[in-house]
């Protein structure tokens, strides 16, 4: 993989993690169509570093005051005690939401892997959860507010976020469908979908560091240290601009941008795939 690939991936994976179009999608179809190397374990766990340390810089407050008010603790000392209460109880529930992704992706992630990252079914599920975004976003009402998430959004949620784990249906895209059926802004939906990602972002890269020591310690890694740091700079820089760029996007928009574009993008993969044939 030379240094050009790996920048072109980078921003790959900065764009599509935070934007509901897919980011697995995306980082099987560039080497695929364009016949890249594989740039292997190490690499993807660089891109995946990058775009968590994103999410944790964008939401750094957030989270410090999440953590804080679940335990108790009451934070910032200006706060009113009904925010307090209000973020202690968010906390629980992105801790609640978290467990159907974290179950499934510790059970399953492999073989979904192994078995669903093939050109027909990645085209599928772009199309598929085009539509069903284009259904949900035309929904009506959406007038709830982070405050008023409950513990039926949790489940909901956090049971939609993984099938996240199949290539071509993007986490921030389920998510973002889910939160509209429950009559959230969209704005709302993304912002819960960001913060409920975190977890599961941090669990997947932290997951693969062991195994990437150890391919360090025995000579495995083949790309240079300078490249995979490169690739976490800007997979980092990319995703921080995207989340504050979607958040502001949903505010006052719709997502047919993205409707067009998964439906557009699905059907140019079943067209390679047969004349790859």
């Amino acid at each position: 993989m030379t240094l050009f690939h790996a920048v072109v991936l980078a921003i790959v994976q900065g764009l599509t993690e935070f934007l509901p179009i897919s980011s697995s999608a995306h980082l099987w179809f560039f080497p695929w169509a364009l016949h890249w190397a594989d740039g292997g374990l190490p690499f993807d766990v660089a891109l995946h570093a990058g775009t968590l340390i994103a999410v944790v810089l964008f939401f750094l407050g957030t989270w410090i005051a999440l953590i804080l008010n679940g335990f108790g603790i009451h934070y910032p000392t200006h706060a009113s005690s009904e925010q307090v209460q209000t973020n202690r109880r968010l906390f629980w529930l992105l801790v609640i939401g978290t467990i159907p992704g974290g179950i499934v992706g510790f059970f399953f992630e492999r073989f979904i892997e192994e078995t669903w990252r093939n050109p027909g079914p990645i085209a599928a599920a772009m199309i598929a959860v085009g539509l069903l975004m284009w259904i949900a976003d035309s929904t009506t009402g959406l007038r709830r507010v982070l405050e008023h998430v409950n513990l039926g959004d949790a489940i909901g949620i956090g049971s939609a976020q993984a099938l996240a784990l199949f290539p071509g249906v993007s986490r921030s895209g389920i998510t973002i469908i889910a939160g509209l059926w429950r009559k959230m802004t969209r704005e709302t939906a993304a912002r819960f979908s960001f913060l409920l990602s975190t977890p599961l972002i941090a669990g997947a890269a932290l997951k693969e560091v062991p195994q990437l020591m150890r391919m360090q310690r025995s000579g495995g890694v083949e790309l240079p240290l300078s490249t995979l740091l490169i690739g976490i700079a800007v997979s980092g820089l990319v995703g921080y601009a995207v989340i504050g760029f979607l958040l502001r996007y949903l505010q006052t928009r719709t997502l047919k941008i993205f409707v067009v574009y998964r439906l557009i993008f699905g059907i140019f993969i079943l067209l390679l795939m047969f004349l790859h044939r």
